[in-house]
Formats: structure tokens, sequence, C-alpha cells
């Protein structure tokens, strides 16, 4: 039996991790460049009015990618969908994180074609490409800190961090050390990782992941915001959390599974598209049931 031939939406994703995944997006570099215009031109297509935010970095200048929010109703609390869009000097970054983002674009698709029924959501929602995640963490470390000193509410801030890479072997999943044994050791599943403060969060974002078949789910609540467990703040969600935010972070567990982290070999042809496909689909899910929860 041959393979079976890919979904609509997996032929999307592949298109945008072809766009985004074809140099480093590293700061001032031509690959950074063409992803900006890019994340823009296509959330731009898909209805949504876009800001670039320019932000002061470690001797340059970085760039956020925002959406205004919809629907433009100022009383409601605010949902953060956010990916970053930098990488590491040499690295494509493939899964990381070219595949959080085009995750994220194809759920502008998916907000685009039920544009309809936005104006009976509970929440607005934002889209964020943020930039410098790399050196520091900086470009959601802005938007979180500009988000509390404007007063706004949040419902909760959703991360992507590395979303398309599996290994069936049995041992190919790491772990910390204090974590190893609670969850599994062959690295098939998608983790999503929140704070104790972001336990209804997370709680409602994993019922729209598991929702999805073949799809394996594992959490984690960590206290605090994670200082305890110093590796699970290694992306944006962290930001969020240090401003007193529900939030968390869906990743496919990083350098505790991808050999190819921060290498140049983190290129399109090592990752799961399958994979890819089932965590946008949870994603989509999560957040239809998000927007519609009072």
């Amino acid at each position: 039996m041959g393979a079976a031939s890919p979904t609509n939406l997996e032929s999307r994703l592949l298109h945008h991790l072809k766009e985004l995944a074809r140099n480093p997006r590293t700061p001032q570099s031509t690959g950074h460049r063409e992803s900006r215009r890019y994340l823009v031109a296509t959330l731009q297509r898909a209805g949504f009015a876009v800001d670039e935010h320019r932000f002061e970095g470690p001797g340059f200048d970085g760039f956020n990618i925002l959406t205004r929010p919809i629907p433009e109703r100022t009383e409601l609390p605010l949902l953060v969908i956010g990916a970053h869009y930098d990488s590491v000097p040499a690295s494509p970054g493939a899964d990381d994180n070219a595949s959080g983002v085009a995750a994220l674009l194809a759920l502008a698709d998916h907000v685009h074609r039920q544009r309809s029924a936005v104006d009976k959501w509970t929440c607005r929602l934002q889209l964020a490409a943020y930039d410098l995640e790399e050196f520091g963490i900086l470009g959601s470390w802005i938007h979180a800190r500009e988000l509390k000193a404007a007063g706004v509410r949040l419902r909760g801030m959703i991360a992507l961090e590395m979303l398309a890479y599996t290994d069936h072997r049995r041992g190919s999943q790491r772990l910390p050390p204090h974590l190893a044994g609670v969850y599994p050791d062959v690295g098939i599943f998608i983790g999503l990782c929140g704070n104790e403060a972001s336990r209804d969060f997370v709680q409602l974002v994993e019922a729209g992941m598991r929702s999805i078949e073949g799809l394996p789910v594992e959490s984690l609540l960590v206290p605090g915001a994670g200082e305890e467990i110093s590796e699970v703040r290694l992306s944006d969600h962290s930001s969020f959390w240090d401003a007193g935010y529900p939030a968390l972070m869906i990743t496919d567990t990083s350098f505790f599974r991808n050999p190819h982290y921060h290498r140049e070999t983190d290129t399109i042809e090592t990752l799961d598209l399958g994979f890819l496909e089932r965590v946008t689909r949870g994603l989509r899910e999560a957040v239809d049931r998000t927007v519609k929860t009072a």
C-alpha cells in the first residue's frame, strides 16, 4: 500500500515551512527580512490588520509582528497565540521555530474562514510572531509588559515552540531527571506546559488538543513561574508567567527529543508533517473552545 496523500492542511503547512526555513532568520539577515515580509503578507491575506512593532535588541533592532485584536471590543479579555520566527545563526530552524510559525499562519486561515462568528466570541484574539526569542526571549517580554502596562486582561497566552519532530524509538524522549518515568520515553507526543496559576486555561487547551484522533498529549504544571525547572522557561510563555498572566507552551519538547536543535541539520526533511498537521488541528480546536468559553 502506498503512502497516504497529504491533506490540504498538511500541504499549506509545508508551503509555509518552505518559505520560512530557506535560510537562517537571524537579525539583520536576508532570511530574517524575507520571513518578516512573508508573515505580514500572509496574515494580511487572511484578513488581519497587522502592525510591525520595532524594539531595541542587543546591538540590533527586533520586530514583533502583531495582528490587531478581533473582535474590536476592548471590554473583552484577550487571547494571545504566539510563535517566535527568528532562528540561531547557521540553522534554517525548520522545527525551531518555523514549525510553530507555520501552525500560527494556518490558524490565521482557520479564523478567516469563520469570521462571521467572531462577534459571538467571549474574548478577543491576537496573533503574534515574536522576534529575538533566541536572543533573550525579548520580543514576547516587550509585548507582555506592554499589555500589563495598558491594563489589558488576558484570557491566556499560548506559545507555539517546536511542533513537528517525532522519534518512534524507545528511549528517544529524554526528560529532566526529576521527571524521568513520569512521562513516556518515546518521542511521539505533543507536550503542554503551564504553571499552577494557569491550571484552568491549560485544562481547556488540553481538552481541545486531546480531541484529535491519533495525537498523544502529555501535560505538565509547574509551580510559580517555572523557576524550579529552568528548562520549562525557555520560550515566550515565560514572559507572560513573569507578568502574572495565564500562559502555556505547546511543544515537541525541543532538545529533549530533537537532535537537530540549533544545528544546520534542523531542516524540513527531518520533520513529521503528519504530526504537525494533527498538532495544528488540535490548536484550532483549542482556540475554538477558548473563544466560545465564558
